[in-house]
């Protein structure tokens, strides 16, 4: 019985329906051949034991390419054809020594020939297979043996048809299907990479404060106050941030990180300088640099061990700049090292390196040339004229 399997992702659904046909569903049609069935047994067919022999070849050949019709790979295979070829062959000859009710073998012809075979090599087959049925045919039934070459013409053609539209709905359904699975699996890694950011910095913020009203609450209570109202601040905008990372709609902004991040290294006692020119930025563009302040600041933050961190901004008339440089470990920056040809080795490092290639830009992270650690970051200045579509996966 024919049924309906439904399965579900997480955010998406895909159904695979198996009431596509099949090799069975050409079986049926062997019922045409109970004429030429009965008439062996009722000896009305001269060497039966011929007939039969045929009958039982015809058959056995019109199941073998009916089955192996279904599956491409075999379809396309010699033996299919092969197969195909005797199977006329041998209805030609049982029509030829018997005609009458051995003639309705030229439809069932048809169909195997329409199931085996596809554009552009159909029209012709097709057109041999009718003109040799009605060939056959009206030298035994006269011009009236033309139906049946219409009947093999059209079950050839109309078998094909069905079959190729077949295939196109079950080609469409796959593809329908990687898509949704992409999606998720792309909805899986934007959140991901949102979380790693926005937990990794937040947490190392409210870490690093958490330190600094410790050592001040037993001589600067005004501190260490203006401080916790400060982890307070920090974890109420995290918890907004995070929501807005789930639901995909979150946008950063270039000067609030920048504030964010002068906040954090003062609280780490790293001595933050921040140096901003050119022109105007879209609003993607600040977006895509304010995850690169945020990655690049935690790092320093949390595995430099620097006294001095510097956020430069600069920019042309098509491009834009960033350079985040300390004077800390170049070797303890990142969540794996990165090594002094430039390459990004840590996982929050990666991620932004794929969201700025998406944008059109490069960014690139390793030790400087006497101490510390440099990440740099360039974009077009145009970067918020992508599509949504593009800007949503540079953004997640």
């Amino acid at each position: 019985m024919a049924w309906l399997h439904k399965t579900r992702g997480s955010s998406c659904e895909t159904f695979r329906d198996e009431r596509s046909p099949n090799g069975y569903s050409l079986l049926p049609w062997l019922l045409m051949g109970m004429g030429a069935f009965s008439n062996l047994f009722q000896g009305e067919t001269p060497d039966p034991w011929i007939g039969g022999l045929g009958l039982l070849t015809f058959n056995s050949l019109y199941i073998y390419v009916s089955f192996r019709s279904f599956v491409k790979e075999k379809r396309e295979e010699t033996s299919t054809r092969v197969a195909l070829v005797l199977l006329g062959l041998v209805t030609c000859a049982l029509a030829l020594a018997y005609g009458g009710n051995w003639l309705l073998f030229f439809p069932l012809l048809g169909l195997a020939t329409g199931a085996a075979v596809r554009m552009p090599q159909l029209r012709p087959v097709g057109l041999v297979v009718g003109v040799l049925a009605g060939a056959v045919s009206v030298a035994h039934d006269g011009w009236g043996g033309l139906d049946i070459a219409y009947a093999t013409w059209i079950s050839t053609m109309v078998t094909a048809a069905i079959l190729s539209l077949s295939e196109a709905v079950r080609e469409l359904r796959t593809a329908r299907e990687e898509l949704a699975r992409r999606a998720v699996e792309e909805e899986r890694l934007r959140i991901s990479r949102d979380l790693h950011d926005l937990l990794g910095h937040t947490l190392s913020v409210i870490v690093v404060k958490s330190e600094a009203a410790r050592r001040l609450a037993a001589g600067d209570v005004a501190a260490a106050q203006s401080q916790l109202n400060d982890i307070e601040a920090v974890g109420r905008q995290a918890l907004t941030e995070i929501r807005e990372a789930v639901t995909g709609y979150r946008q950063g902004s270039l000067s609030t990180e920048l504030d964010r991040a002068v906040s954090a290294l003062r609280a780490a006692r790293i001595e933050p300088v921040v140096r901003r020119s050119g022109p105007p930025l879209t609003s993607q563009t600040e977006a895509l640099l304010g995850w690169v302040v945020r990655e690049a600041v935690t790092n320093a933050v949390r595995h430099s061990g620097a006294s001095r961190c510097e956020i430069v901004l600069s920019g042309s008339g098509e491009r834009v700049r960033l350079m985040v440089s300390d004077d800390g470990d170049a070797y303890g920056c990142g969540d794996e090292p990165a090594d002094r040809a430039g390459t990004v080795g840590g996982t929050g490092l990666k991620g932004l390196t794929e969201r700025l290639t998406t944008a059109g830009g490069t960014l690139t992270a390793g030790p400087g040339p006497r101490q510390g650690f440099i990440v740099t970051a360039e974009l077009p200045v145009e970067a918020g004229e992508l599509t949504a579509e593009s800007v949503r996966l540079a953004v997640g």
